[in-house]
């Protein structure tokens, strides 16, 4: 049995339908998400659907009966992630689990980004449970970027502080691929990964792809950190993910977000998603 944490999210979801892709059986496929009702596509497509919640530990007991293998996707609560991490580990520890693949963040032990912190946490709650492990350590999603390309387009500008710092990206689909590939191929215990596209662009050369792809005007406008914050925070963000943001800016610039190995597209077997595809794709 294979247990997805998350399956309800963006990311989650897509690793279910890779499992299944791969060939593992619907009803090999554990669907642990807080809100069963909003999967009830899963249910009926065969998925077991399981009720468990990152903060309720006997749900979570529940969840994982029988399980064998575990994807934990990083929890979407920044600030809660590490003790709602502990309970996840602790259940799968508990039901003797053979692999846990967890949703880390890219070069995450040398990472200065304040994301890093929540995620380092964890690697080392890891270490210490005694459970089989793989981190999948992943850079940015592209969908963080083409889910505003829009705006981008109606305002003619893409802001930020990241200065020349490139990100290699690579879209939810080929990082929810990598962790199917993981769960059904044999090897991968001990393994770290460290997963981001194969193309790498600046914010100035992602304003350029928008405008291309678009056939609008569009330039990159480089604020400093703290007028960025507080731009984010006008647009309506909480001010300490605005915070976050802009300092995952900052630590693009420092190359945080950059990595040019190819680890993913030789896991997946084929070139992760372009930007312009993933434009286009956006757009349509």
């Amino acid at each position: 049995m294979y247990l997805v944490t998350g399956a309800s999210g963006q990311l989650g979801r897509l690793i279910v339908q890779s499992l299944q892709d791969k060939g593992v059986p619907a009803n090999q496929i554990v669907a642990a998400v807080r809100s069963p009702e909003k999967v009830q596509d899963l249910a009926d497509a065969g998925i077991v659907v399981r009720q468990a919640d990152y903060n309720d530990t006997a749900s979570l007991a529940a969840a994982f009966a029988g399980v064998n293998k575990v994807v934990l996707v990083s929890s979407s609560e920044v600030g809660q992630r590490a003790p709602q991490h502990k309970n996840i580990i602790d259940a799968a520890k508990e039901a003797g689990v053979e692999l846990l693949a967890y949703t880390s963040l890219l070069k995450s032990d040398a990472s200065l980004m304040m994301l890093a912190d929540e995620h380092n946490a964890t690697e080392a709650m890891l270490a210490e449970s005694g459970i089989p492990y793989v981190l999948l350590r992943n850079s940015w999603y592209l969908e963080n970027y083409t889910g505003t390309a829009a705006m981008a387009v109606e305002h003619g500008a893409v802001l930020g502080c990241a200065g020349d710092g490139k990100y290699a990206m690579a879209s939810r689909a080929d990082y929810a691929e990598a962790a199917a590939v993981v769960m059904t191929t044999e090897g991968h215990a001990g393994k770290v990964y460290e997963l981001a596209g194969d193309e790498a662009v600046t914010l100035a050369e992602y304003a350029a792809a928008v405008a291309e792809v678009y056939g609008k005007p569009v330039v990159y406008q480089e604020l400093p950190e703290q007028e960025y914050v507080k731009v984010l925070t006008e647009m309506g963000l909480p001010e300490g993910f605005a915070q976050v943001l802009a300092n995952s800016d900052i630590g693009a610039s420092k190359g945080a977000l950059f990595d040019d190995s190819k680890t993913l597209s030789g896991l997946i077997g084929h070139p992760t998603t372009s930007l312009k595809d993933a434009l286009k794709a956006a757009l349509a």
